[in-house]
């Protein structure tokens, strides 16, 4: 809004609005709307609408940001949104607008996410919805074709509000089912996706060659056309290298956004650098660059623990560390911290001073206990710091949602470790995503049913083309569930 007020564009978008010109406002473009919003605030919206912008609460154990796919509850007709009947559509946000009397003409969707919230709003020739269209898949390009050219497949027709109301199965927050491809460089210089084994990612065979299991742009879209809701790729030698000199992985977000409309997410150095000119880049600069390059989330692995530790040692948020400050500027919903967790095993819980569980299965040599090291580096390095002391330092600096891996069962297909994941998901109000040890359909139901996990991420079920057997596995579940492809790991 400062923007918008300091150039005359509110002034005129006011006007526009009041004209009933063609309009579409996503995500924040609706929240403008309203009379004011709190976040960052109170500031003055353009005081179209009647209400006010405020966070969701999370005292109740409502997970903020409101991530995933959801559903819409229609409250009026509304022709671009015809195409969402019984499908769900992205949401990304902490914030939201209330429905109220005073509103009421103006909304044409709800969503449910601990409580009713405005998802759409229609009036004349005016549109605007809180999730985005834009990576809504095939659904959501449906909704933009119908606002631009007015073609939608029911146009024509005067819809009936109750014939495309949502199915209830389909009217809360799905899980998401995440695959995990791995992306680095090999020795001949090619972008490959490979697999790792307890973070290893090169054949047992003579010549150690870097597994290599497609181009991480083809396997991108195909994920996408198999109905992936999100990527991510994750540059794991980035702790060495200066991303920005990494020009093919930019590309590679570039391709792919062009033809993948789902959400991105990058990640794998994103620190402060100086580059071997001696230019000093911050590390919101080289956020900035993914995301004008596509991204839609950046993941910060090293740095955050690095962050964490001295924000323990300080009590002190200086609002200088790369997870602040792009969190400031981008959201919080925009960040996603990963954690690189080992176990570390104990006789007795007091024998260290950082957060313990008791084991479901006792270790190797009988021992009950157990700390999560959190590790830098790729996980070459341990640092003095815990996994459930560091997901509760990051939530407070700024994370939007915790990608929680566990070096101990990466590529051994034995199930996630249900122990750290129910630790970590219950310490925090931000989503979780389970992530390293899936080898079959049942684990997915597993983390699911044992732990508070948001997601649950796999990469080699998902190499191994048994997507279908998830999906199928899990149809049938209560909990909602939402097939997902989301990481391409960089090594």
């Amino acid at each position: 809004m400062d923007m918008l007020n300091k150039t005359g564009m509110a002034e005129a978008l006011r006007e526009y609005i009041k004209n009933d010109r063609p309009f579409l406002g996503i995500c924040l473009g609706l929240q403008l709307l309203f009379d004011y919003s709190e976040e960052n605030g109170p500031v003055e919206g353009l005081r179209l609408i009647p209400g006010a912008v405020g966070r969701f609460e999370s005292s109740n154990g409502l997970r903020v940001p409101h991530i995933g796919w959801n559903a819409l509850q229609f409250q009026q007709s509304s022709v671009i949104l015809e195409g969402t009947k019984g499908h769900r559509v992205y949401f990304v946000h902490s914030y939201r607008a209330i429905p109220s009397d005073a509103n009421k003409d103006w909304v044409s969707a709800t969503c449910n996410y601990g409580g009713e919230f405005i998802a759409a709003i229609k009036k004349g020739n005016v549109h605007a919805v809180q999730f985005h269209p834009e990576k809504s898949g095939t659904v959501g390009l449906g909704i933009l074709k119908g606002f631009l050219t007015g073609n939608n497949s029911n146009l024509g027709k005067t819809p009936d509000l109750a014939e495309y109301q949502s199915p209830k199965h389909a009217s809360n927050l799905a899980k998401r089912v995440i695959a995990c491809l791995d992306v680095r460089t090999n020795d001949k210089g090619d972008l490959v996706v490979t697999k790792g084994d307890q973070y290893d990612v090169r054949e047992l065979s003579e010549e150690r060659e870097v597994r290599n299991l497609g181009k991480p742009v083809e396997l991108a879209g195909q994920y996408y056309r198999d109905g992936a809701d999100e990527v991510t790729f994750l540059n794991i030698t980035g702790f060495r290298d200066f991303p920005l000199d990494d020009l093919p992985m930019l590309e590679v977000l570039r391709c792919t956004s062009e033809n993948v409309f789902v959400p991105l997410t990058i990640g794998g150095g994103i620190r402060d650098f100086r580059d071997k000119h001696g230019r000093y880049y911050s590390s919101l600069e080289v956020a900035s660059e993914y995301f004008r390059s596509g991204a839609d989330k950046i993941s910060i692995g090293s740095d955050a623990v690095f962050a964490a530790e001295e924000y323990l040692k300080t009590g002190i948020k200086t609002g200088k560390t790369s997870l602040e400050q792009i969190s400031y500027v981008y959201g919080n919903q925009a960040v996603v911290v990963s954690i690189d967790p080992r176990r570390a095993y104990l006789q007795r819980p007091d024998d260290v001073p950082f957060k313990t569980v008791k084991l479901s299965h006792p270790g190797p040599r009988g021992e009950q206990y157990a700390w999560y090291q959190c590790t830098v580096n790729g996980g070459r390095e341990g640092r003095p710091i815990g996994a459930y002391e560091l997901a509760k330092a990051v939530e407070e600096l700024g994370a939007g949602e915790i990608l929680l891996n566990c070096i101990d069962c990466d590529g051994q297909g034995q199930g996630f470790d249900i122990d750290l994941v129910k630790l970590i998901s219950d310490a925090v109000n931000i989503p979780v995503i389970a992530s390293s040890g899936a080898g079959a359909v049942e684990h997915f139901s597993e983390v699911f049913e044992q732990t508070s996990a948001s997601a649950a991420l796999a990469a080699g079920i998902f190499h191994r083309k048994e997507t279908m057997d998830v999906t199928m596995h899990l149809s049938g579940d209560p909990m909602q569930i939402w097939f997902c492809c989301i990481k391409h790991t960089l090594s």
